[in-house]
């Protein structure tokens, strides 16, 4: 019987399995960037919104707190978009006939909100809290950029899970002092910039990280920096005596504030991880943590 298939079919069928798999290989490779580009993530692209607002200019131009807008980011998991009456407490004074301003005014007039184009969206079943992340440590640049630089708005991170599992597995390297979470321009501590911690009594009702107390002078060449984190009832002590010098040396050892300095993110960041009592990563093992 004639033979069907030439033995040269041997090799074109093992060309084509190889072939097969490199195409599968290069289709999964290319799916996985995809869905990590801004395509997808929309990272780095500032969507249209109904008033061209510039955290640059309101921000770093008039020194507006976070808070003064984002009213609820302390105590709730969402931060909150102002209404546009925190608007109009400035513009009812200021740019009062601004045609950019338009919308805003028309907004106010006809009760009807502003309708803003989120920028950091998650999906709807990601529960994320800004509560607790700003109250253990986390500035707001760590996952927003340097919004005090940016005209109009733009999502600085990809927001992915893995981006969110790369911090938690190693938390420290992103905490900072509890005074600094709103500083945009905050630098890690170095031998130039070292770091002065204290820790305080932890009070119930009170988040644990604020029973730390960090400061960017040296405590030894500034005394008034321990007579703002001694209680008072110690400073009162010290004002009865007849100097500042003695009245610093009448408290006893246990009393005097001990401060600790940090040279480096890595010590200062697992100094904070304890004292803040945040969970380790063995700890966050339920998926209803993150996923609702």
């Amino acid at each position: 019987m004639a033979q069907i298939f030439d033995r040269s079919s041997n090799a074109l069928a093992r060309m084509s399995l190889v072939l097969t798999g490199l195409i599968v290989i290069a289709l999964g490779v290319t799916l996985d960037e995809l869905q990590r580009s801004p395509w997808v993530t929309r990272q780095g692209q500032r969507p249209d919104q109904p008033v061209p607002f510039s955290h640059k200019h309101h921000v770093q131009g008039l020194g507006l707190q976070c808070q003064y807008c984002h009213v609820t980011v302390e105590k709730s998991s969402y931060a909150g978009i102002p209404p546009t009456k925190t608007c109009m407490n400035c513009h009812a004074q200021i740019w009062t006939n601004a045609q950019l301003l338009e919308p805003v005014r028309a907004s106010w007039a006809t009760g009807q909100s502003l309708v803003w184009t989120k920028v950091h969206d998650l999906p709807d079943y990601v529960y994320f809290s800004h509560e607790i992340h700003v109250n253990k440590g986390l500035g707001c640049s760590t996952c927003h950029g340097r919004v005090d630089q940016m005209p109009l708005m733009y999502a600085q991170n990809t927001l992915q899970m893995e981006w969110c599992l790369d911090c938690h597995r190693n938390p420290a390297k992103n905490l900072r002092p509890t005074t600094e979470i709103y500083n945009m321009a905050w630098e890690a501590p170095a031998g130039e910039r070292p770091v002065w911690c204290a820790v305080g009594e932890a009070k119930d009702g009170v988040p644990t990280a604020q029973s730390v107390n960090c400061v960017t002078k040296d405590p030894a060449a500034n005394p008034q920096v321990l007579a703002e984190l001694t209680p008072p009832a110690l400073v009162k002590t010290a004002a009865m005596a007849s100097d500042a010098a003695t009245g610093l040396a009448a408290f006893s050892e246990s009393t005097v504030i001990k401060m600790q300095k940090f040279t480096s993110q890595d010590e200062l960041g697992h100094f904070l991880l304890d004292h803040y009592k945040i969970r380790t990563p063995k700890d966050l093992t339920s998926c209803e943590v993150c996923h609702r």
